[in-house]
């Protein structure tokens, strides 16, 4: 990749690692247990609540989990590793790069790890 394209998917990473941050403290927010009174909450309102609630945690793993990709991403930028296949050294596309900053493979690595799951 020439200075630009790594510019343009070092941005993109950039991007990327705002959104979610700003996501998971939205998250964090909506994640937080539910109170228990029933007077000011009925029965139903507190299952919906309970329900967003779970929700909420699993967007935030989620979330979590994506991050750190995005941190491990940073540190093969920062070895000079960045836009490698992990598994076969291929050069990763541009256009997979831009749409998943943060990914570890090339599309035919990735693909085939997917099928054995």
């Amino acid at each position: 990749m020439n200075r630009d394209q790594l510019r343009q998917c070092y941005e993109a990473l950039e991007k990327l690692k705002q959104e979610l941050s700003e996501e998971i403290a939205s998250l964090e927010q909506s994640a937080r247990p539910v109170q228990l009174d029933q007077q000011a909450v009925g029965r139903v309102s507190r299952g919906d609540a309970m329900q967003q609630q779970n929700m909420a945690l699993a967007n935030l793993e989620q979330c979590r989990q994506r991050m750190q990709e995005v941190l491990h991403a940073e540190q093969r930028f920062s070895e000079d590793e960045y836009g490698y296949c992990e598994n076969c050294d291929a050069v990763i596309a541009l256009p997979h790069l831009l749409a998943r900053p943060e990914s570890r493979y090339c599309l035919s690595c990735q693909s085939a790890s997917e099928q054995q799951k």
